[in-house]
C-alpha cells in the first residue's frame, strides 16, 4: 500500500498530480504514530485523512509559485550559507522558504527566522516538519506572506533561493535593508549587485552580498 513513498525521485507524479516527498515523509511519519496511538480516537485520523485528501486534489503542479519552480536546497549548498554565516546573529528572512531546508538550520547557528512563502503546499509542508520536530515559535516560523509586498528593515540576514528571473526584483532589497544587512543568495545571483565573497561551485555555489558594499556603486554613480 505504501510502498511508493520510497521512490528516490525529487517529485513524484501519480496520476497526473505532483506530490512533494518531504511531505510525504513528514505525513506517513504522523500517520504511522496515529495508528499506534489508539487511544486518541479518530479525529487524528481525519484531520490527517484530509490533509491528504487536500494534496491530491491538485490537479497541476502546485510547486510553482508565480512561475518560480520549487528547488529544494542540497546538503552541500546548506552548509556553504551556514558557513557564510557564522558570526553573525539577529534576526534572519528566508524569502521562498519552500519546505523550509534552509530555515531549518538557521536556529542552531542563534538565528531566529521568520521563512516567507506563499505556496500552501510547502507552506504546510514545512510547518508539519516544524510541529513535528518540537521546534519553538520563537526559532522560526513560516508566513504565507509575499516578502515582495513586506517590510524587511528589522532583518539583519536574508537567505534567497530562487530563479534568476526574480533576481533582479529582489535588488529592490537595497531600498528596505539595513546597512549591515547580509544577503547570501543560492546558486543564481543576483544580475547587478557586487558580491562580497562566494562558497561552494556549481549548483552548490552561494554568493555574499553585504548590503554597504553593494550600496557604493548607487552612491558613486549618483554623485
Amino acid at each position: 500500500m505504501f510502498g511508493f513513498w520510497h521512490k528516490p525521485i525529487w517529485i513524484l507524479k501519480l496520476k497526473k498530480q505532483y506530490v512533494c516527498p518531504e511531505m510525504l515523509t513528514v505525513w506517513r511519519t504522523v500517520l504511522r504514530s496515529s495508528l499506534r496511538s489508539t487511544a486518541a480516537g479518530g479525529s487524528v485520523t481525519l484531520l490527517i485523512g484530509s490533509a491528504f485528501a487536500r494534496v491530491y486534489a491538485w490537479t497541476e503542479n502546485p510547486f510553482q509559485t508565480k512561475g518560480v519552480p520549487f528547488l529544494p536546497s542540497t546538503k552541500e549548498q546548506t552548509l556553504n550559507v551556514i558557513k557564510l554565516l557564522e558570526g553573525r546573529k539577529g534576526h534572519l528572512a528566508d524569502l521562498g522558504s519552500g519546505d523550509g531546508r534552509l530555515a531549518f538550520a538557521a536556529p542552531s547557528m542563534g538565528f531566529q527566522c521568520t521563512g516567507f512563502e506563499i505556496n500552501s503546499i510547502l507552506l504546510a509542508c514545512s510547518r508539519s516538519k516544524a510541529w513535528w520536530r518540537g521546534v519553538p515559535h520563537t526559532d522560526i516560523h513560516f508566513l504565507k506572506q509575499d516578502f515582495l509586498k513586506t517590510n524587511l528593515s528589522k532583518f539583519r540576514n536574508v537567505t534567497v533561493f530562487l530563479a534568476p528571473a526574480v533576481m533582479g526584483v529582489l535588488e529592490e532589497l537595497l531600498k528596505e535593508l539595513p546597512e549591515d544587512a547580509r544577503v547570501i543568495v543560492c546558486r543564481f545571483p543576483f544580475p547587478h549587485w557586487p558580491h562580497s565573497c562566494t562558497a561552494g561551485s556549481g549548483l552548490n555555489q552561494v554568493w555574499v552580498y553585504d548590503v554597504h558594499t553593494a550600496r557604493e556603486p548607487s552612491r558613486t554613480s549618483s554623485h
